[in-house]
């Protein structure tokens, strides 16, 4: 095991020698992330937006359960490649072409990181006493220090965290389901089918939302390291951290939804006795640590990647803590300005999120594992004019046509599709985008295999290096 330091790799490949590690560990690095507050706020939701809790339960098993799939599929690729899940993205859409959905992931790092410190901050408010500000601050200060140092410190922390926080919150549940009035919980609400689809997609959204930075944590992984290891124990990780900690979030809500709603760490940390109450502060902010780190970790290495395929340049040390401290300064800011409407903004959010990673993600799935079938030359993505060129016009134009049949179907607080009132109000934009970015860019991939085998064929004559090709 290497010595904890600050990571001297960012988005280049990991050579063969500094593979290390095994595929169990990726069960508390996505474990963790989901042990958290954001989770059972998300949960919340299922109850908040009118589904009787047996159907908000269903709703966020069926979602994590499809969700997690694809996520652990994304996370499969990072021994095989050995490089960040977003830079990969090159291959598909051309150097240049893929800064588009690289800029939407990063806007993405940086919502979900304000949304997670603002219930951080709250946790620290209520705890200690302190104001919300410098509470929100205190909370990003930890998570950017764990970033800074990286890979390395970012799984450990993940295995600690993953036990304490198991730990936690079978006490919590346990004393949740103790409180009065759950019986009556189950016959309370009631069942509409654009609500339950609703609320699938937000916990599908919320696996998605994985996808553009899963590979990054699987990357040093051995690349002989079997595809099923990485897919499995991410997929089991994630999917069952979300699941107890949204179900726990719906069942909170429909118990105390006026309570929950208002103040959900307060409502969660009161399940404690007076005494050890502090304990659960702890924990609750061990979670935000272990899920925002993630989210900066992945800001870097979007912003990164962009940057570096309009400007060449070598990510030191010193470089990485810069552009960590940058996209942290940021982030922070966001939370500051937006926690006084933090339930709605939230909801809002990761909906609006699902519209533009739902077609990257069919892409880049597609590519991988029927188009190029895990055959990628690794020099030639960091190259402007190698193998895959500036752009890859095929690819978005399935990224835009992946989008444009989402709209008729999208349903949301700030934007209704013609088509929603037809299907009782269920938003089925997603999987609409999931199926057609994906068929289409299937359907134009032809001339780019033929392609690609030529150069290969041609390769083959003079064998580049072993670790050039995944």
């Amino acid at each position: 095991m290497p010595k904890l330091g600050i990571e001297q790799r960012s988005i280049d490949f990991v050579p063969h020698a500094e593979r290390h590690g095994s595929a169990r560990s990726l069960f508390a690095v996505w474990f963790a992330p989901n042990m958290q507050i954001t989770t059972v706020v998300t949960g919340s939701l299922a109850v908040l937006v009118g589904l009787s809790l047996p159907w908000a339960l269903l709703a966020i098993v069926v979602g994590n359960l499809f969700g997690a799939t694809i996520m652990a599929l994304h996370s499969a690729q990072g021994p095989k490649l050995g490089i960040p899940q977003m830079i990969q993205s090159r291959a598909q859409f051309g150097v240049y072409g893929a800064t588009l959905p690289l800029i939407l992931v990063l806007l993405m790092y940086i919502g979900f990181f304000a949304s997670s410190a603002v219930l951080g901050g709250q946790a620290l408010e209520s705890w200690l006493g302190w104001p919300i500000v410098p509470a929100i601050i205190v909370t990003s200060a930890v998570c950017t220090i764990v970033a800074i140092v990286g890979y390395q410190l970012i799984h450990v922390m993940e295995r600690i965290i993953s036990v304490i926080a198991a730990l936690a919150f079978i006490y919590l549940s346990v004393r949740l389901l103790q409180a009065p009035g759950v019986g009556s919980t189950w016959h309370a609400g009631h069942f509409h089918f654009g609500i339950f689809l609703l609320v699938v997609a937000i916990a599908s959204t919320w696996q998605i939302t994985y996808a553009p930075y899963v590979a990054d944590y699987s990357r040093y992984l051995p690349a002989d390291t079997p595809m099923s290891g990485p897919f499995w124990w991410t997929y089991w990780g994630s999917a069952i951290g979300s699941i107890w900690m949204m179900a726990f979030g719906s069942l909170a809500a429909s118990i105390a939804v006026k309570t929950f709603g208002a103040t959900p760490v307060a409502y969660v940390v009161d399940l404690a006795p007076g005494p050890v109450r502090w304990l659960f502060y702890i924990v609750l902010l061990l979670g935000v640590f272990a899920v925002n780190t993630m989210n900066l970790y992945g800001a870097f290495m979007s912003a990164t990647t962009t940057l570096a395929a309009i400007f060449p340049m070598k990510l030191g040390a010193a470089a990485r803590t810069v552009f960590v401290l940058a996209v942290a300064v940021v982030s922070t800011g966001v939370a500051i300005l937006g926690y006084g409407n933090f339930v709605a903004n939230f909801e809002n959010f990761i909906l609006f999120l699902a519209y533009f990673l739902i077609p990257w993600t069919a892409i880049n799935l597609a590519d991988f594992y029927f188009v190029r079938r895990e055959r990628y030359d690794i020099p030639s993505i960091f190259e402007r004019n190698g193998l895959y060129g500036r752009w890859n016009g095929r690819a978005l134009l399935a990224y835009a046509i992946g989008i444009v049949v989402e709209v008729p179907f999208v349903s949301s607080t700030f934007f209704t599709g013609w088509l929603v009132s037809h299907l009782g109000g269920a938003d089925i934009s997603w999987i609409l985008g999931l199926i057609v970015a994906g068929g289409v860019y299937l359907l134009l991939s032809g001339p780019i295999v033929r392609r690609e085998n030529a150069w290969f064929a041609q390769r083959q004559a003079t064998p580049a290096s072993a670790e050039s090709v995944g």
